[in-house]
């Protein structure tokens, strides 16, 4: 029986990926990709040449039963990636772990590349504690979460487009009050790199004047505990 491996893949620059991730790479039946396009590129940059399919969350649910077997039948192990850093993490691959643990698949994650991370670790603020949110709803249940994490104490993080950051600013705003500190990064790992710091007010004047530009990870600082026990 073969081993899912979940291979994280560099966010930016192309040296953050460990030697590991390029030996089950290279050792692979085959590897599933997000985008085989983009994987691709990766692939040839490390000289790996193994089969490659795709895996995104358009054709997941269809095609999960089938990868499982798949995989049940490989010689060796099969590798899944995402377009950058970890699988699964605000990418595909969740339902695949699941399906292939049940079916008594071993399942490694390697350790490795992931946006928030290091995001998280430059932004100054606490980074003990922390609740990841990834990216919040578009539209029905945004405002719900927004006011479900008004009160949290702990640091938390969102993914977000460049297109739609001063928008969740604002929002963001709107909810925990424009003097919640915060932090917003972009580029990790990439060339222009850049973590801008201050309030939510600071950060929504700073993205209005300077158009904002590559992925961004948006961090909030957590309620102030004593307000928080007040307002109770």
């Amino acid at each position: 029986m073969g081993i899912l491996y979940i291979v994280p893949t560099p966010v930016g620059n192309l040296e953050d990926i460990t030697l590991r991730a390029i030996r089950i790479l290279k050792e692979a039946d085959f590897v599933l990709a997000e985008d085989t396009r983009t994987s691709g590129k990766l692939l040839k940059h490390l000289d790996i040449q193994v089969p490659m399919y795709s895996h995104h969350k358009f054709n997941e649910h269809q095609t999960v039963k089938n990868l499982v077997e798949r995989i049940r039948n490989c010689e060796r192990h099969v590798a899944l990636v995402s377009d950058a850093g970890t699988p699964a993490i605000s990418d595909p691959g969740f339902l695949l772990v699941r399906e292939s643990v049940k079916n008594g698949i071993e399942v490694q994650c390697l350790p490795g590349a992931t946006a928030f991370v290091p995001a998280l670790v430059s932004s100054a603020l606490p980074c003990e504690k922390f609740v990841f949110e990834g990216f919040l709803p578009q539209k029905k249940g945004r405002q719900t979460r927004l006011n479900f994490l008004k009160e949290e104490l702990r640091t938390i993080i969102f993914y977000e487009s460049p297109y739609r950051v001063v928008k969740t600013l604002t929002q963001l705003a709107e909810v925990f009050g424009t003097e919640r500190q915060a932090a917003a990064a972009r580029e990790i790992s990439k060339i222009h790199e850049e973590c801008v710091r201050g309030t939510l007010g600071e950060l929504i004047e700073h993205f209005t004047k300077n158009e904002p530009r590559g992925e961004f990870v948006l961090l909030v600082g957590g309620a102030d505990e004593k307000e928080s026990k007040e307002k109770e």
